[in-house]
């Protein structure tokens, strides 16, 4: 996996008000930390920011820190993105530097492959997991894991050890979990009742939460 050219600024203050303000020009705050380094606060682009994790590599991708500060020069990926729910817009970003001789633990996702054989008899498929867990060097990280449901019919699955992993990656979690099925369809829209009905609850919620999460880490910066 290929490094991409990141830019950021050093920020000395922080806080809400620094916070708000930053966004207004286009920025978020962020934080660089890693293993015996102190943390550092900067500043970055959120066009940029957005484009870098727009390749394919998406969350993974490694990012080599370029500007201002003890970070510059470091690769990088992103450790937590902190996003508005409902306008989708970053508000807080942290970077951990990695060491690419080094194995990491990073979430991959899943990429669906076909159409299940259950679907065209009325089975809906479900995608239990979006991504999983693995372990391997930074620059093996794969950019997804494909997953082939051609063959599944209603009541069938596929678990987490029937995936196909590249070489030099492994899974971290040692439990054979579903990650896809294909459910009766009655079975289905009671649960994606269940959980609209969960969502509409909680969705004002989680959008204040974002907010009050990237004032929170801004002031304990």
């Amino acid at each position: 996996m290929s490094e991409t050219v990141l830019n950021v600024s050093l920020r000395e203050a922080s806080g809400k008000s620094i916070s708000r303000s930053l966004r207004r020009q286009g920025e978020i705050p962020a934080v660089c930390y890693g293993k015996g380094l102190d943390s550092c606060p900067v500043a970055v682009n959120i066009r940029a920011l957005k484009k870098v994790l727009s390749t394919e590599a998406g969350l993974n991708a490694l990012i080599k820190i370029q500007g201002e500060g003890p970070f510059s020069g470091k690769v990088v990926i992103v450790k937590d993105l902190q996003i508005e729910p409902l306008s989708r817009r970053p508000l807080h970003v942290d970077f951990q530097a990695i060491d690419l001789t080094k194995k990491t633990q990073v979430m991959v996702p899943l990429k669906i492959v076909g159409k299940a054989i259950g679907e065209k008899s009325g089975g809906v498929l479900q995608i239990i997991y979006k991504e999983v867990e693995v372990s391997c060097l930074p620059t093996a990280i794969p950019p997804f894991l494909e997953v082939d449901v051609n063959e599944l019919n209603v009541g069938d699955s596929i678990n987490i050890d029937d995936l196909v992993f590249p070489d030099g990656v492994e899974k971290t979690h040692e439990e054979n979990y579903v990650v896809v099925n294909v459910s009766e369809i009655k079975a289905m829209v009671e649960e994606e009742e269940e959980a609209a009905a969960g969502e509409e609850a909680a969705e004002g919620e989680e959008a204040e939460a974002a907010e009050e999460a990237a004032e929170e880490a801004e002031s304990q910066e």
